[in-house]
């Protein structure tokens, strides 16, 4: 089969579109044919290196996290799904035209849009919903500001914490105002037109997608004894107490049963997703070039077939 990988970490150019072989499903899992593999900020920083104490590599690695496809043969012990099922996944092997799964990691596809589509699903929603849902624990009525609300992740949480019943204001730049609107924000702040400190005050939770400065200026934002978790770095514990708040950094935490309720809420028409470009696997460099200059707005998707 035809993959991306990489042979050591470094710049998008170390990624090559190249001859892999096929995987095993495994005898509780299933192979996939791929259908488009989404892309993330985490996949630039595994190829980076930035990640290998949490995420180590063995070479040749086969980059990626996120699919949609078909099955393509199923596991001994495998009976809830079966062959030609169209699902999302997560997986290890992303950037190429088969993928093996365990079932725990499986869900099938949402069916009211375009399966290419559905790979911009799992990291990123599944992100969103660890930090509201599983971290943060979001009720109704609470007022939550997400930094960074065009992004990848923030399409996703903006949407979630709205449906949760919260007050949501979500930060991005000017062209992208009237997007993070339409998905549901009450308020939306231009950071480049306005002093996000002087629009945001008291906040129950922030939400950082964004990281650095956004991070630091993200603390005085919240009430007192409010939360911030940020996706992106440990926080400072120091600024944490300066300020009288808590503070974390959360991973996504994503597996079959999270990924079917999400496919559900997109085929009632609750949940929107976003995608800024579509490419071919074969110009994977380019993706990750596009998403690490951080100015994508929503999903960037590898179509594979």
């Amino acid at each position: 089969m035809k993959a991306v990988r990489i042979h050591d970490y470094g710049e998008a150019d170390a990624l090559v579109y190249e001859d892999a072989p096929i995987p095993e499903a495994p005898p509780d899992g299933v192979l996939i044919k791929v259908r488009a593999a989404g892309v993330n900020p985490v996949d630039w920083k595994i190829r980076k290196g930035l990640m290998r104490a949490m995420r180590p590599l063995q070479f040749p690695a086969i980059m990626g996290s996120d699919i949609a496809g078909t099955v393509a043969l199923t596991g001994p012990l495998v009976t809830r799904l079966k062959e030609g099922d169209h699902v999302i996944a997560r997986v290890d092997g992303a950037y190429a035209e088969f993928a093996a799964a365990k079932t725990d990691a499986v869900a099938p596809a949402p069916t009211s849009i375009p399966l290419s589509h559905a790979a911009g699903i799992p990291i990123a929603a599944g992100t969103a919903w660890t930090v509201l849902f599983d971290s943060a624990n979001v009720r109704a009525g609470q007022k939550v500001l997400i930094q960074g609300g065009s992004g990848g992740v923030g399409i996703f949480a903006v949407q979630l914490a709205k449906l949760a019943g919260a007050h949501v204001i979500a930060t991005t730049s000017g062209p992208n105002v009237a997007m993070v609107k339409s998905l549901g924000a009450d308020e939306v702040v231009d950071y480049r037109a306005v002093d996000v400190a002087s629009a945001v005050k008291d906040a129950d939770l922030v939400v950082d997608c964004v990281g650095g400065e956004t991070l630091k200026r993200s603390f005085g934002l919240l009430r007192k004894g409010g939360l911030l978790i940020t996706i992106v770095s440990p926080p400072e514990e120091a600024l944490a107490k300066e300020y009288g708040v808590s503070a974390r950094f959360e991973r996504g935490n994503m597996n079959g049963i999270r990924l079917q309720e999400i496919s559900g809420l997109i085929d009632a028409g609750k949940l929107k997703v976003v995608i800024e470009k579509e490419l071919p696997l074969a110009e994977a460099k380019a993706a990750h070039e596009l998403s690490e200059s951080g100015r994508a707005r929503g999903k960037i998707i590898l179509r594979v077939a």
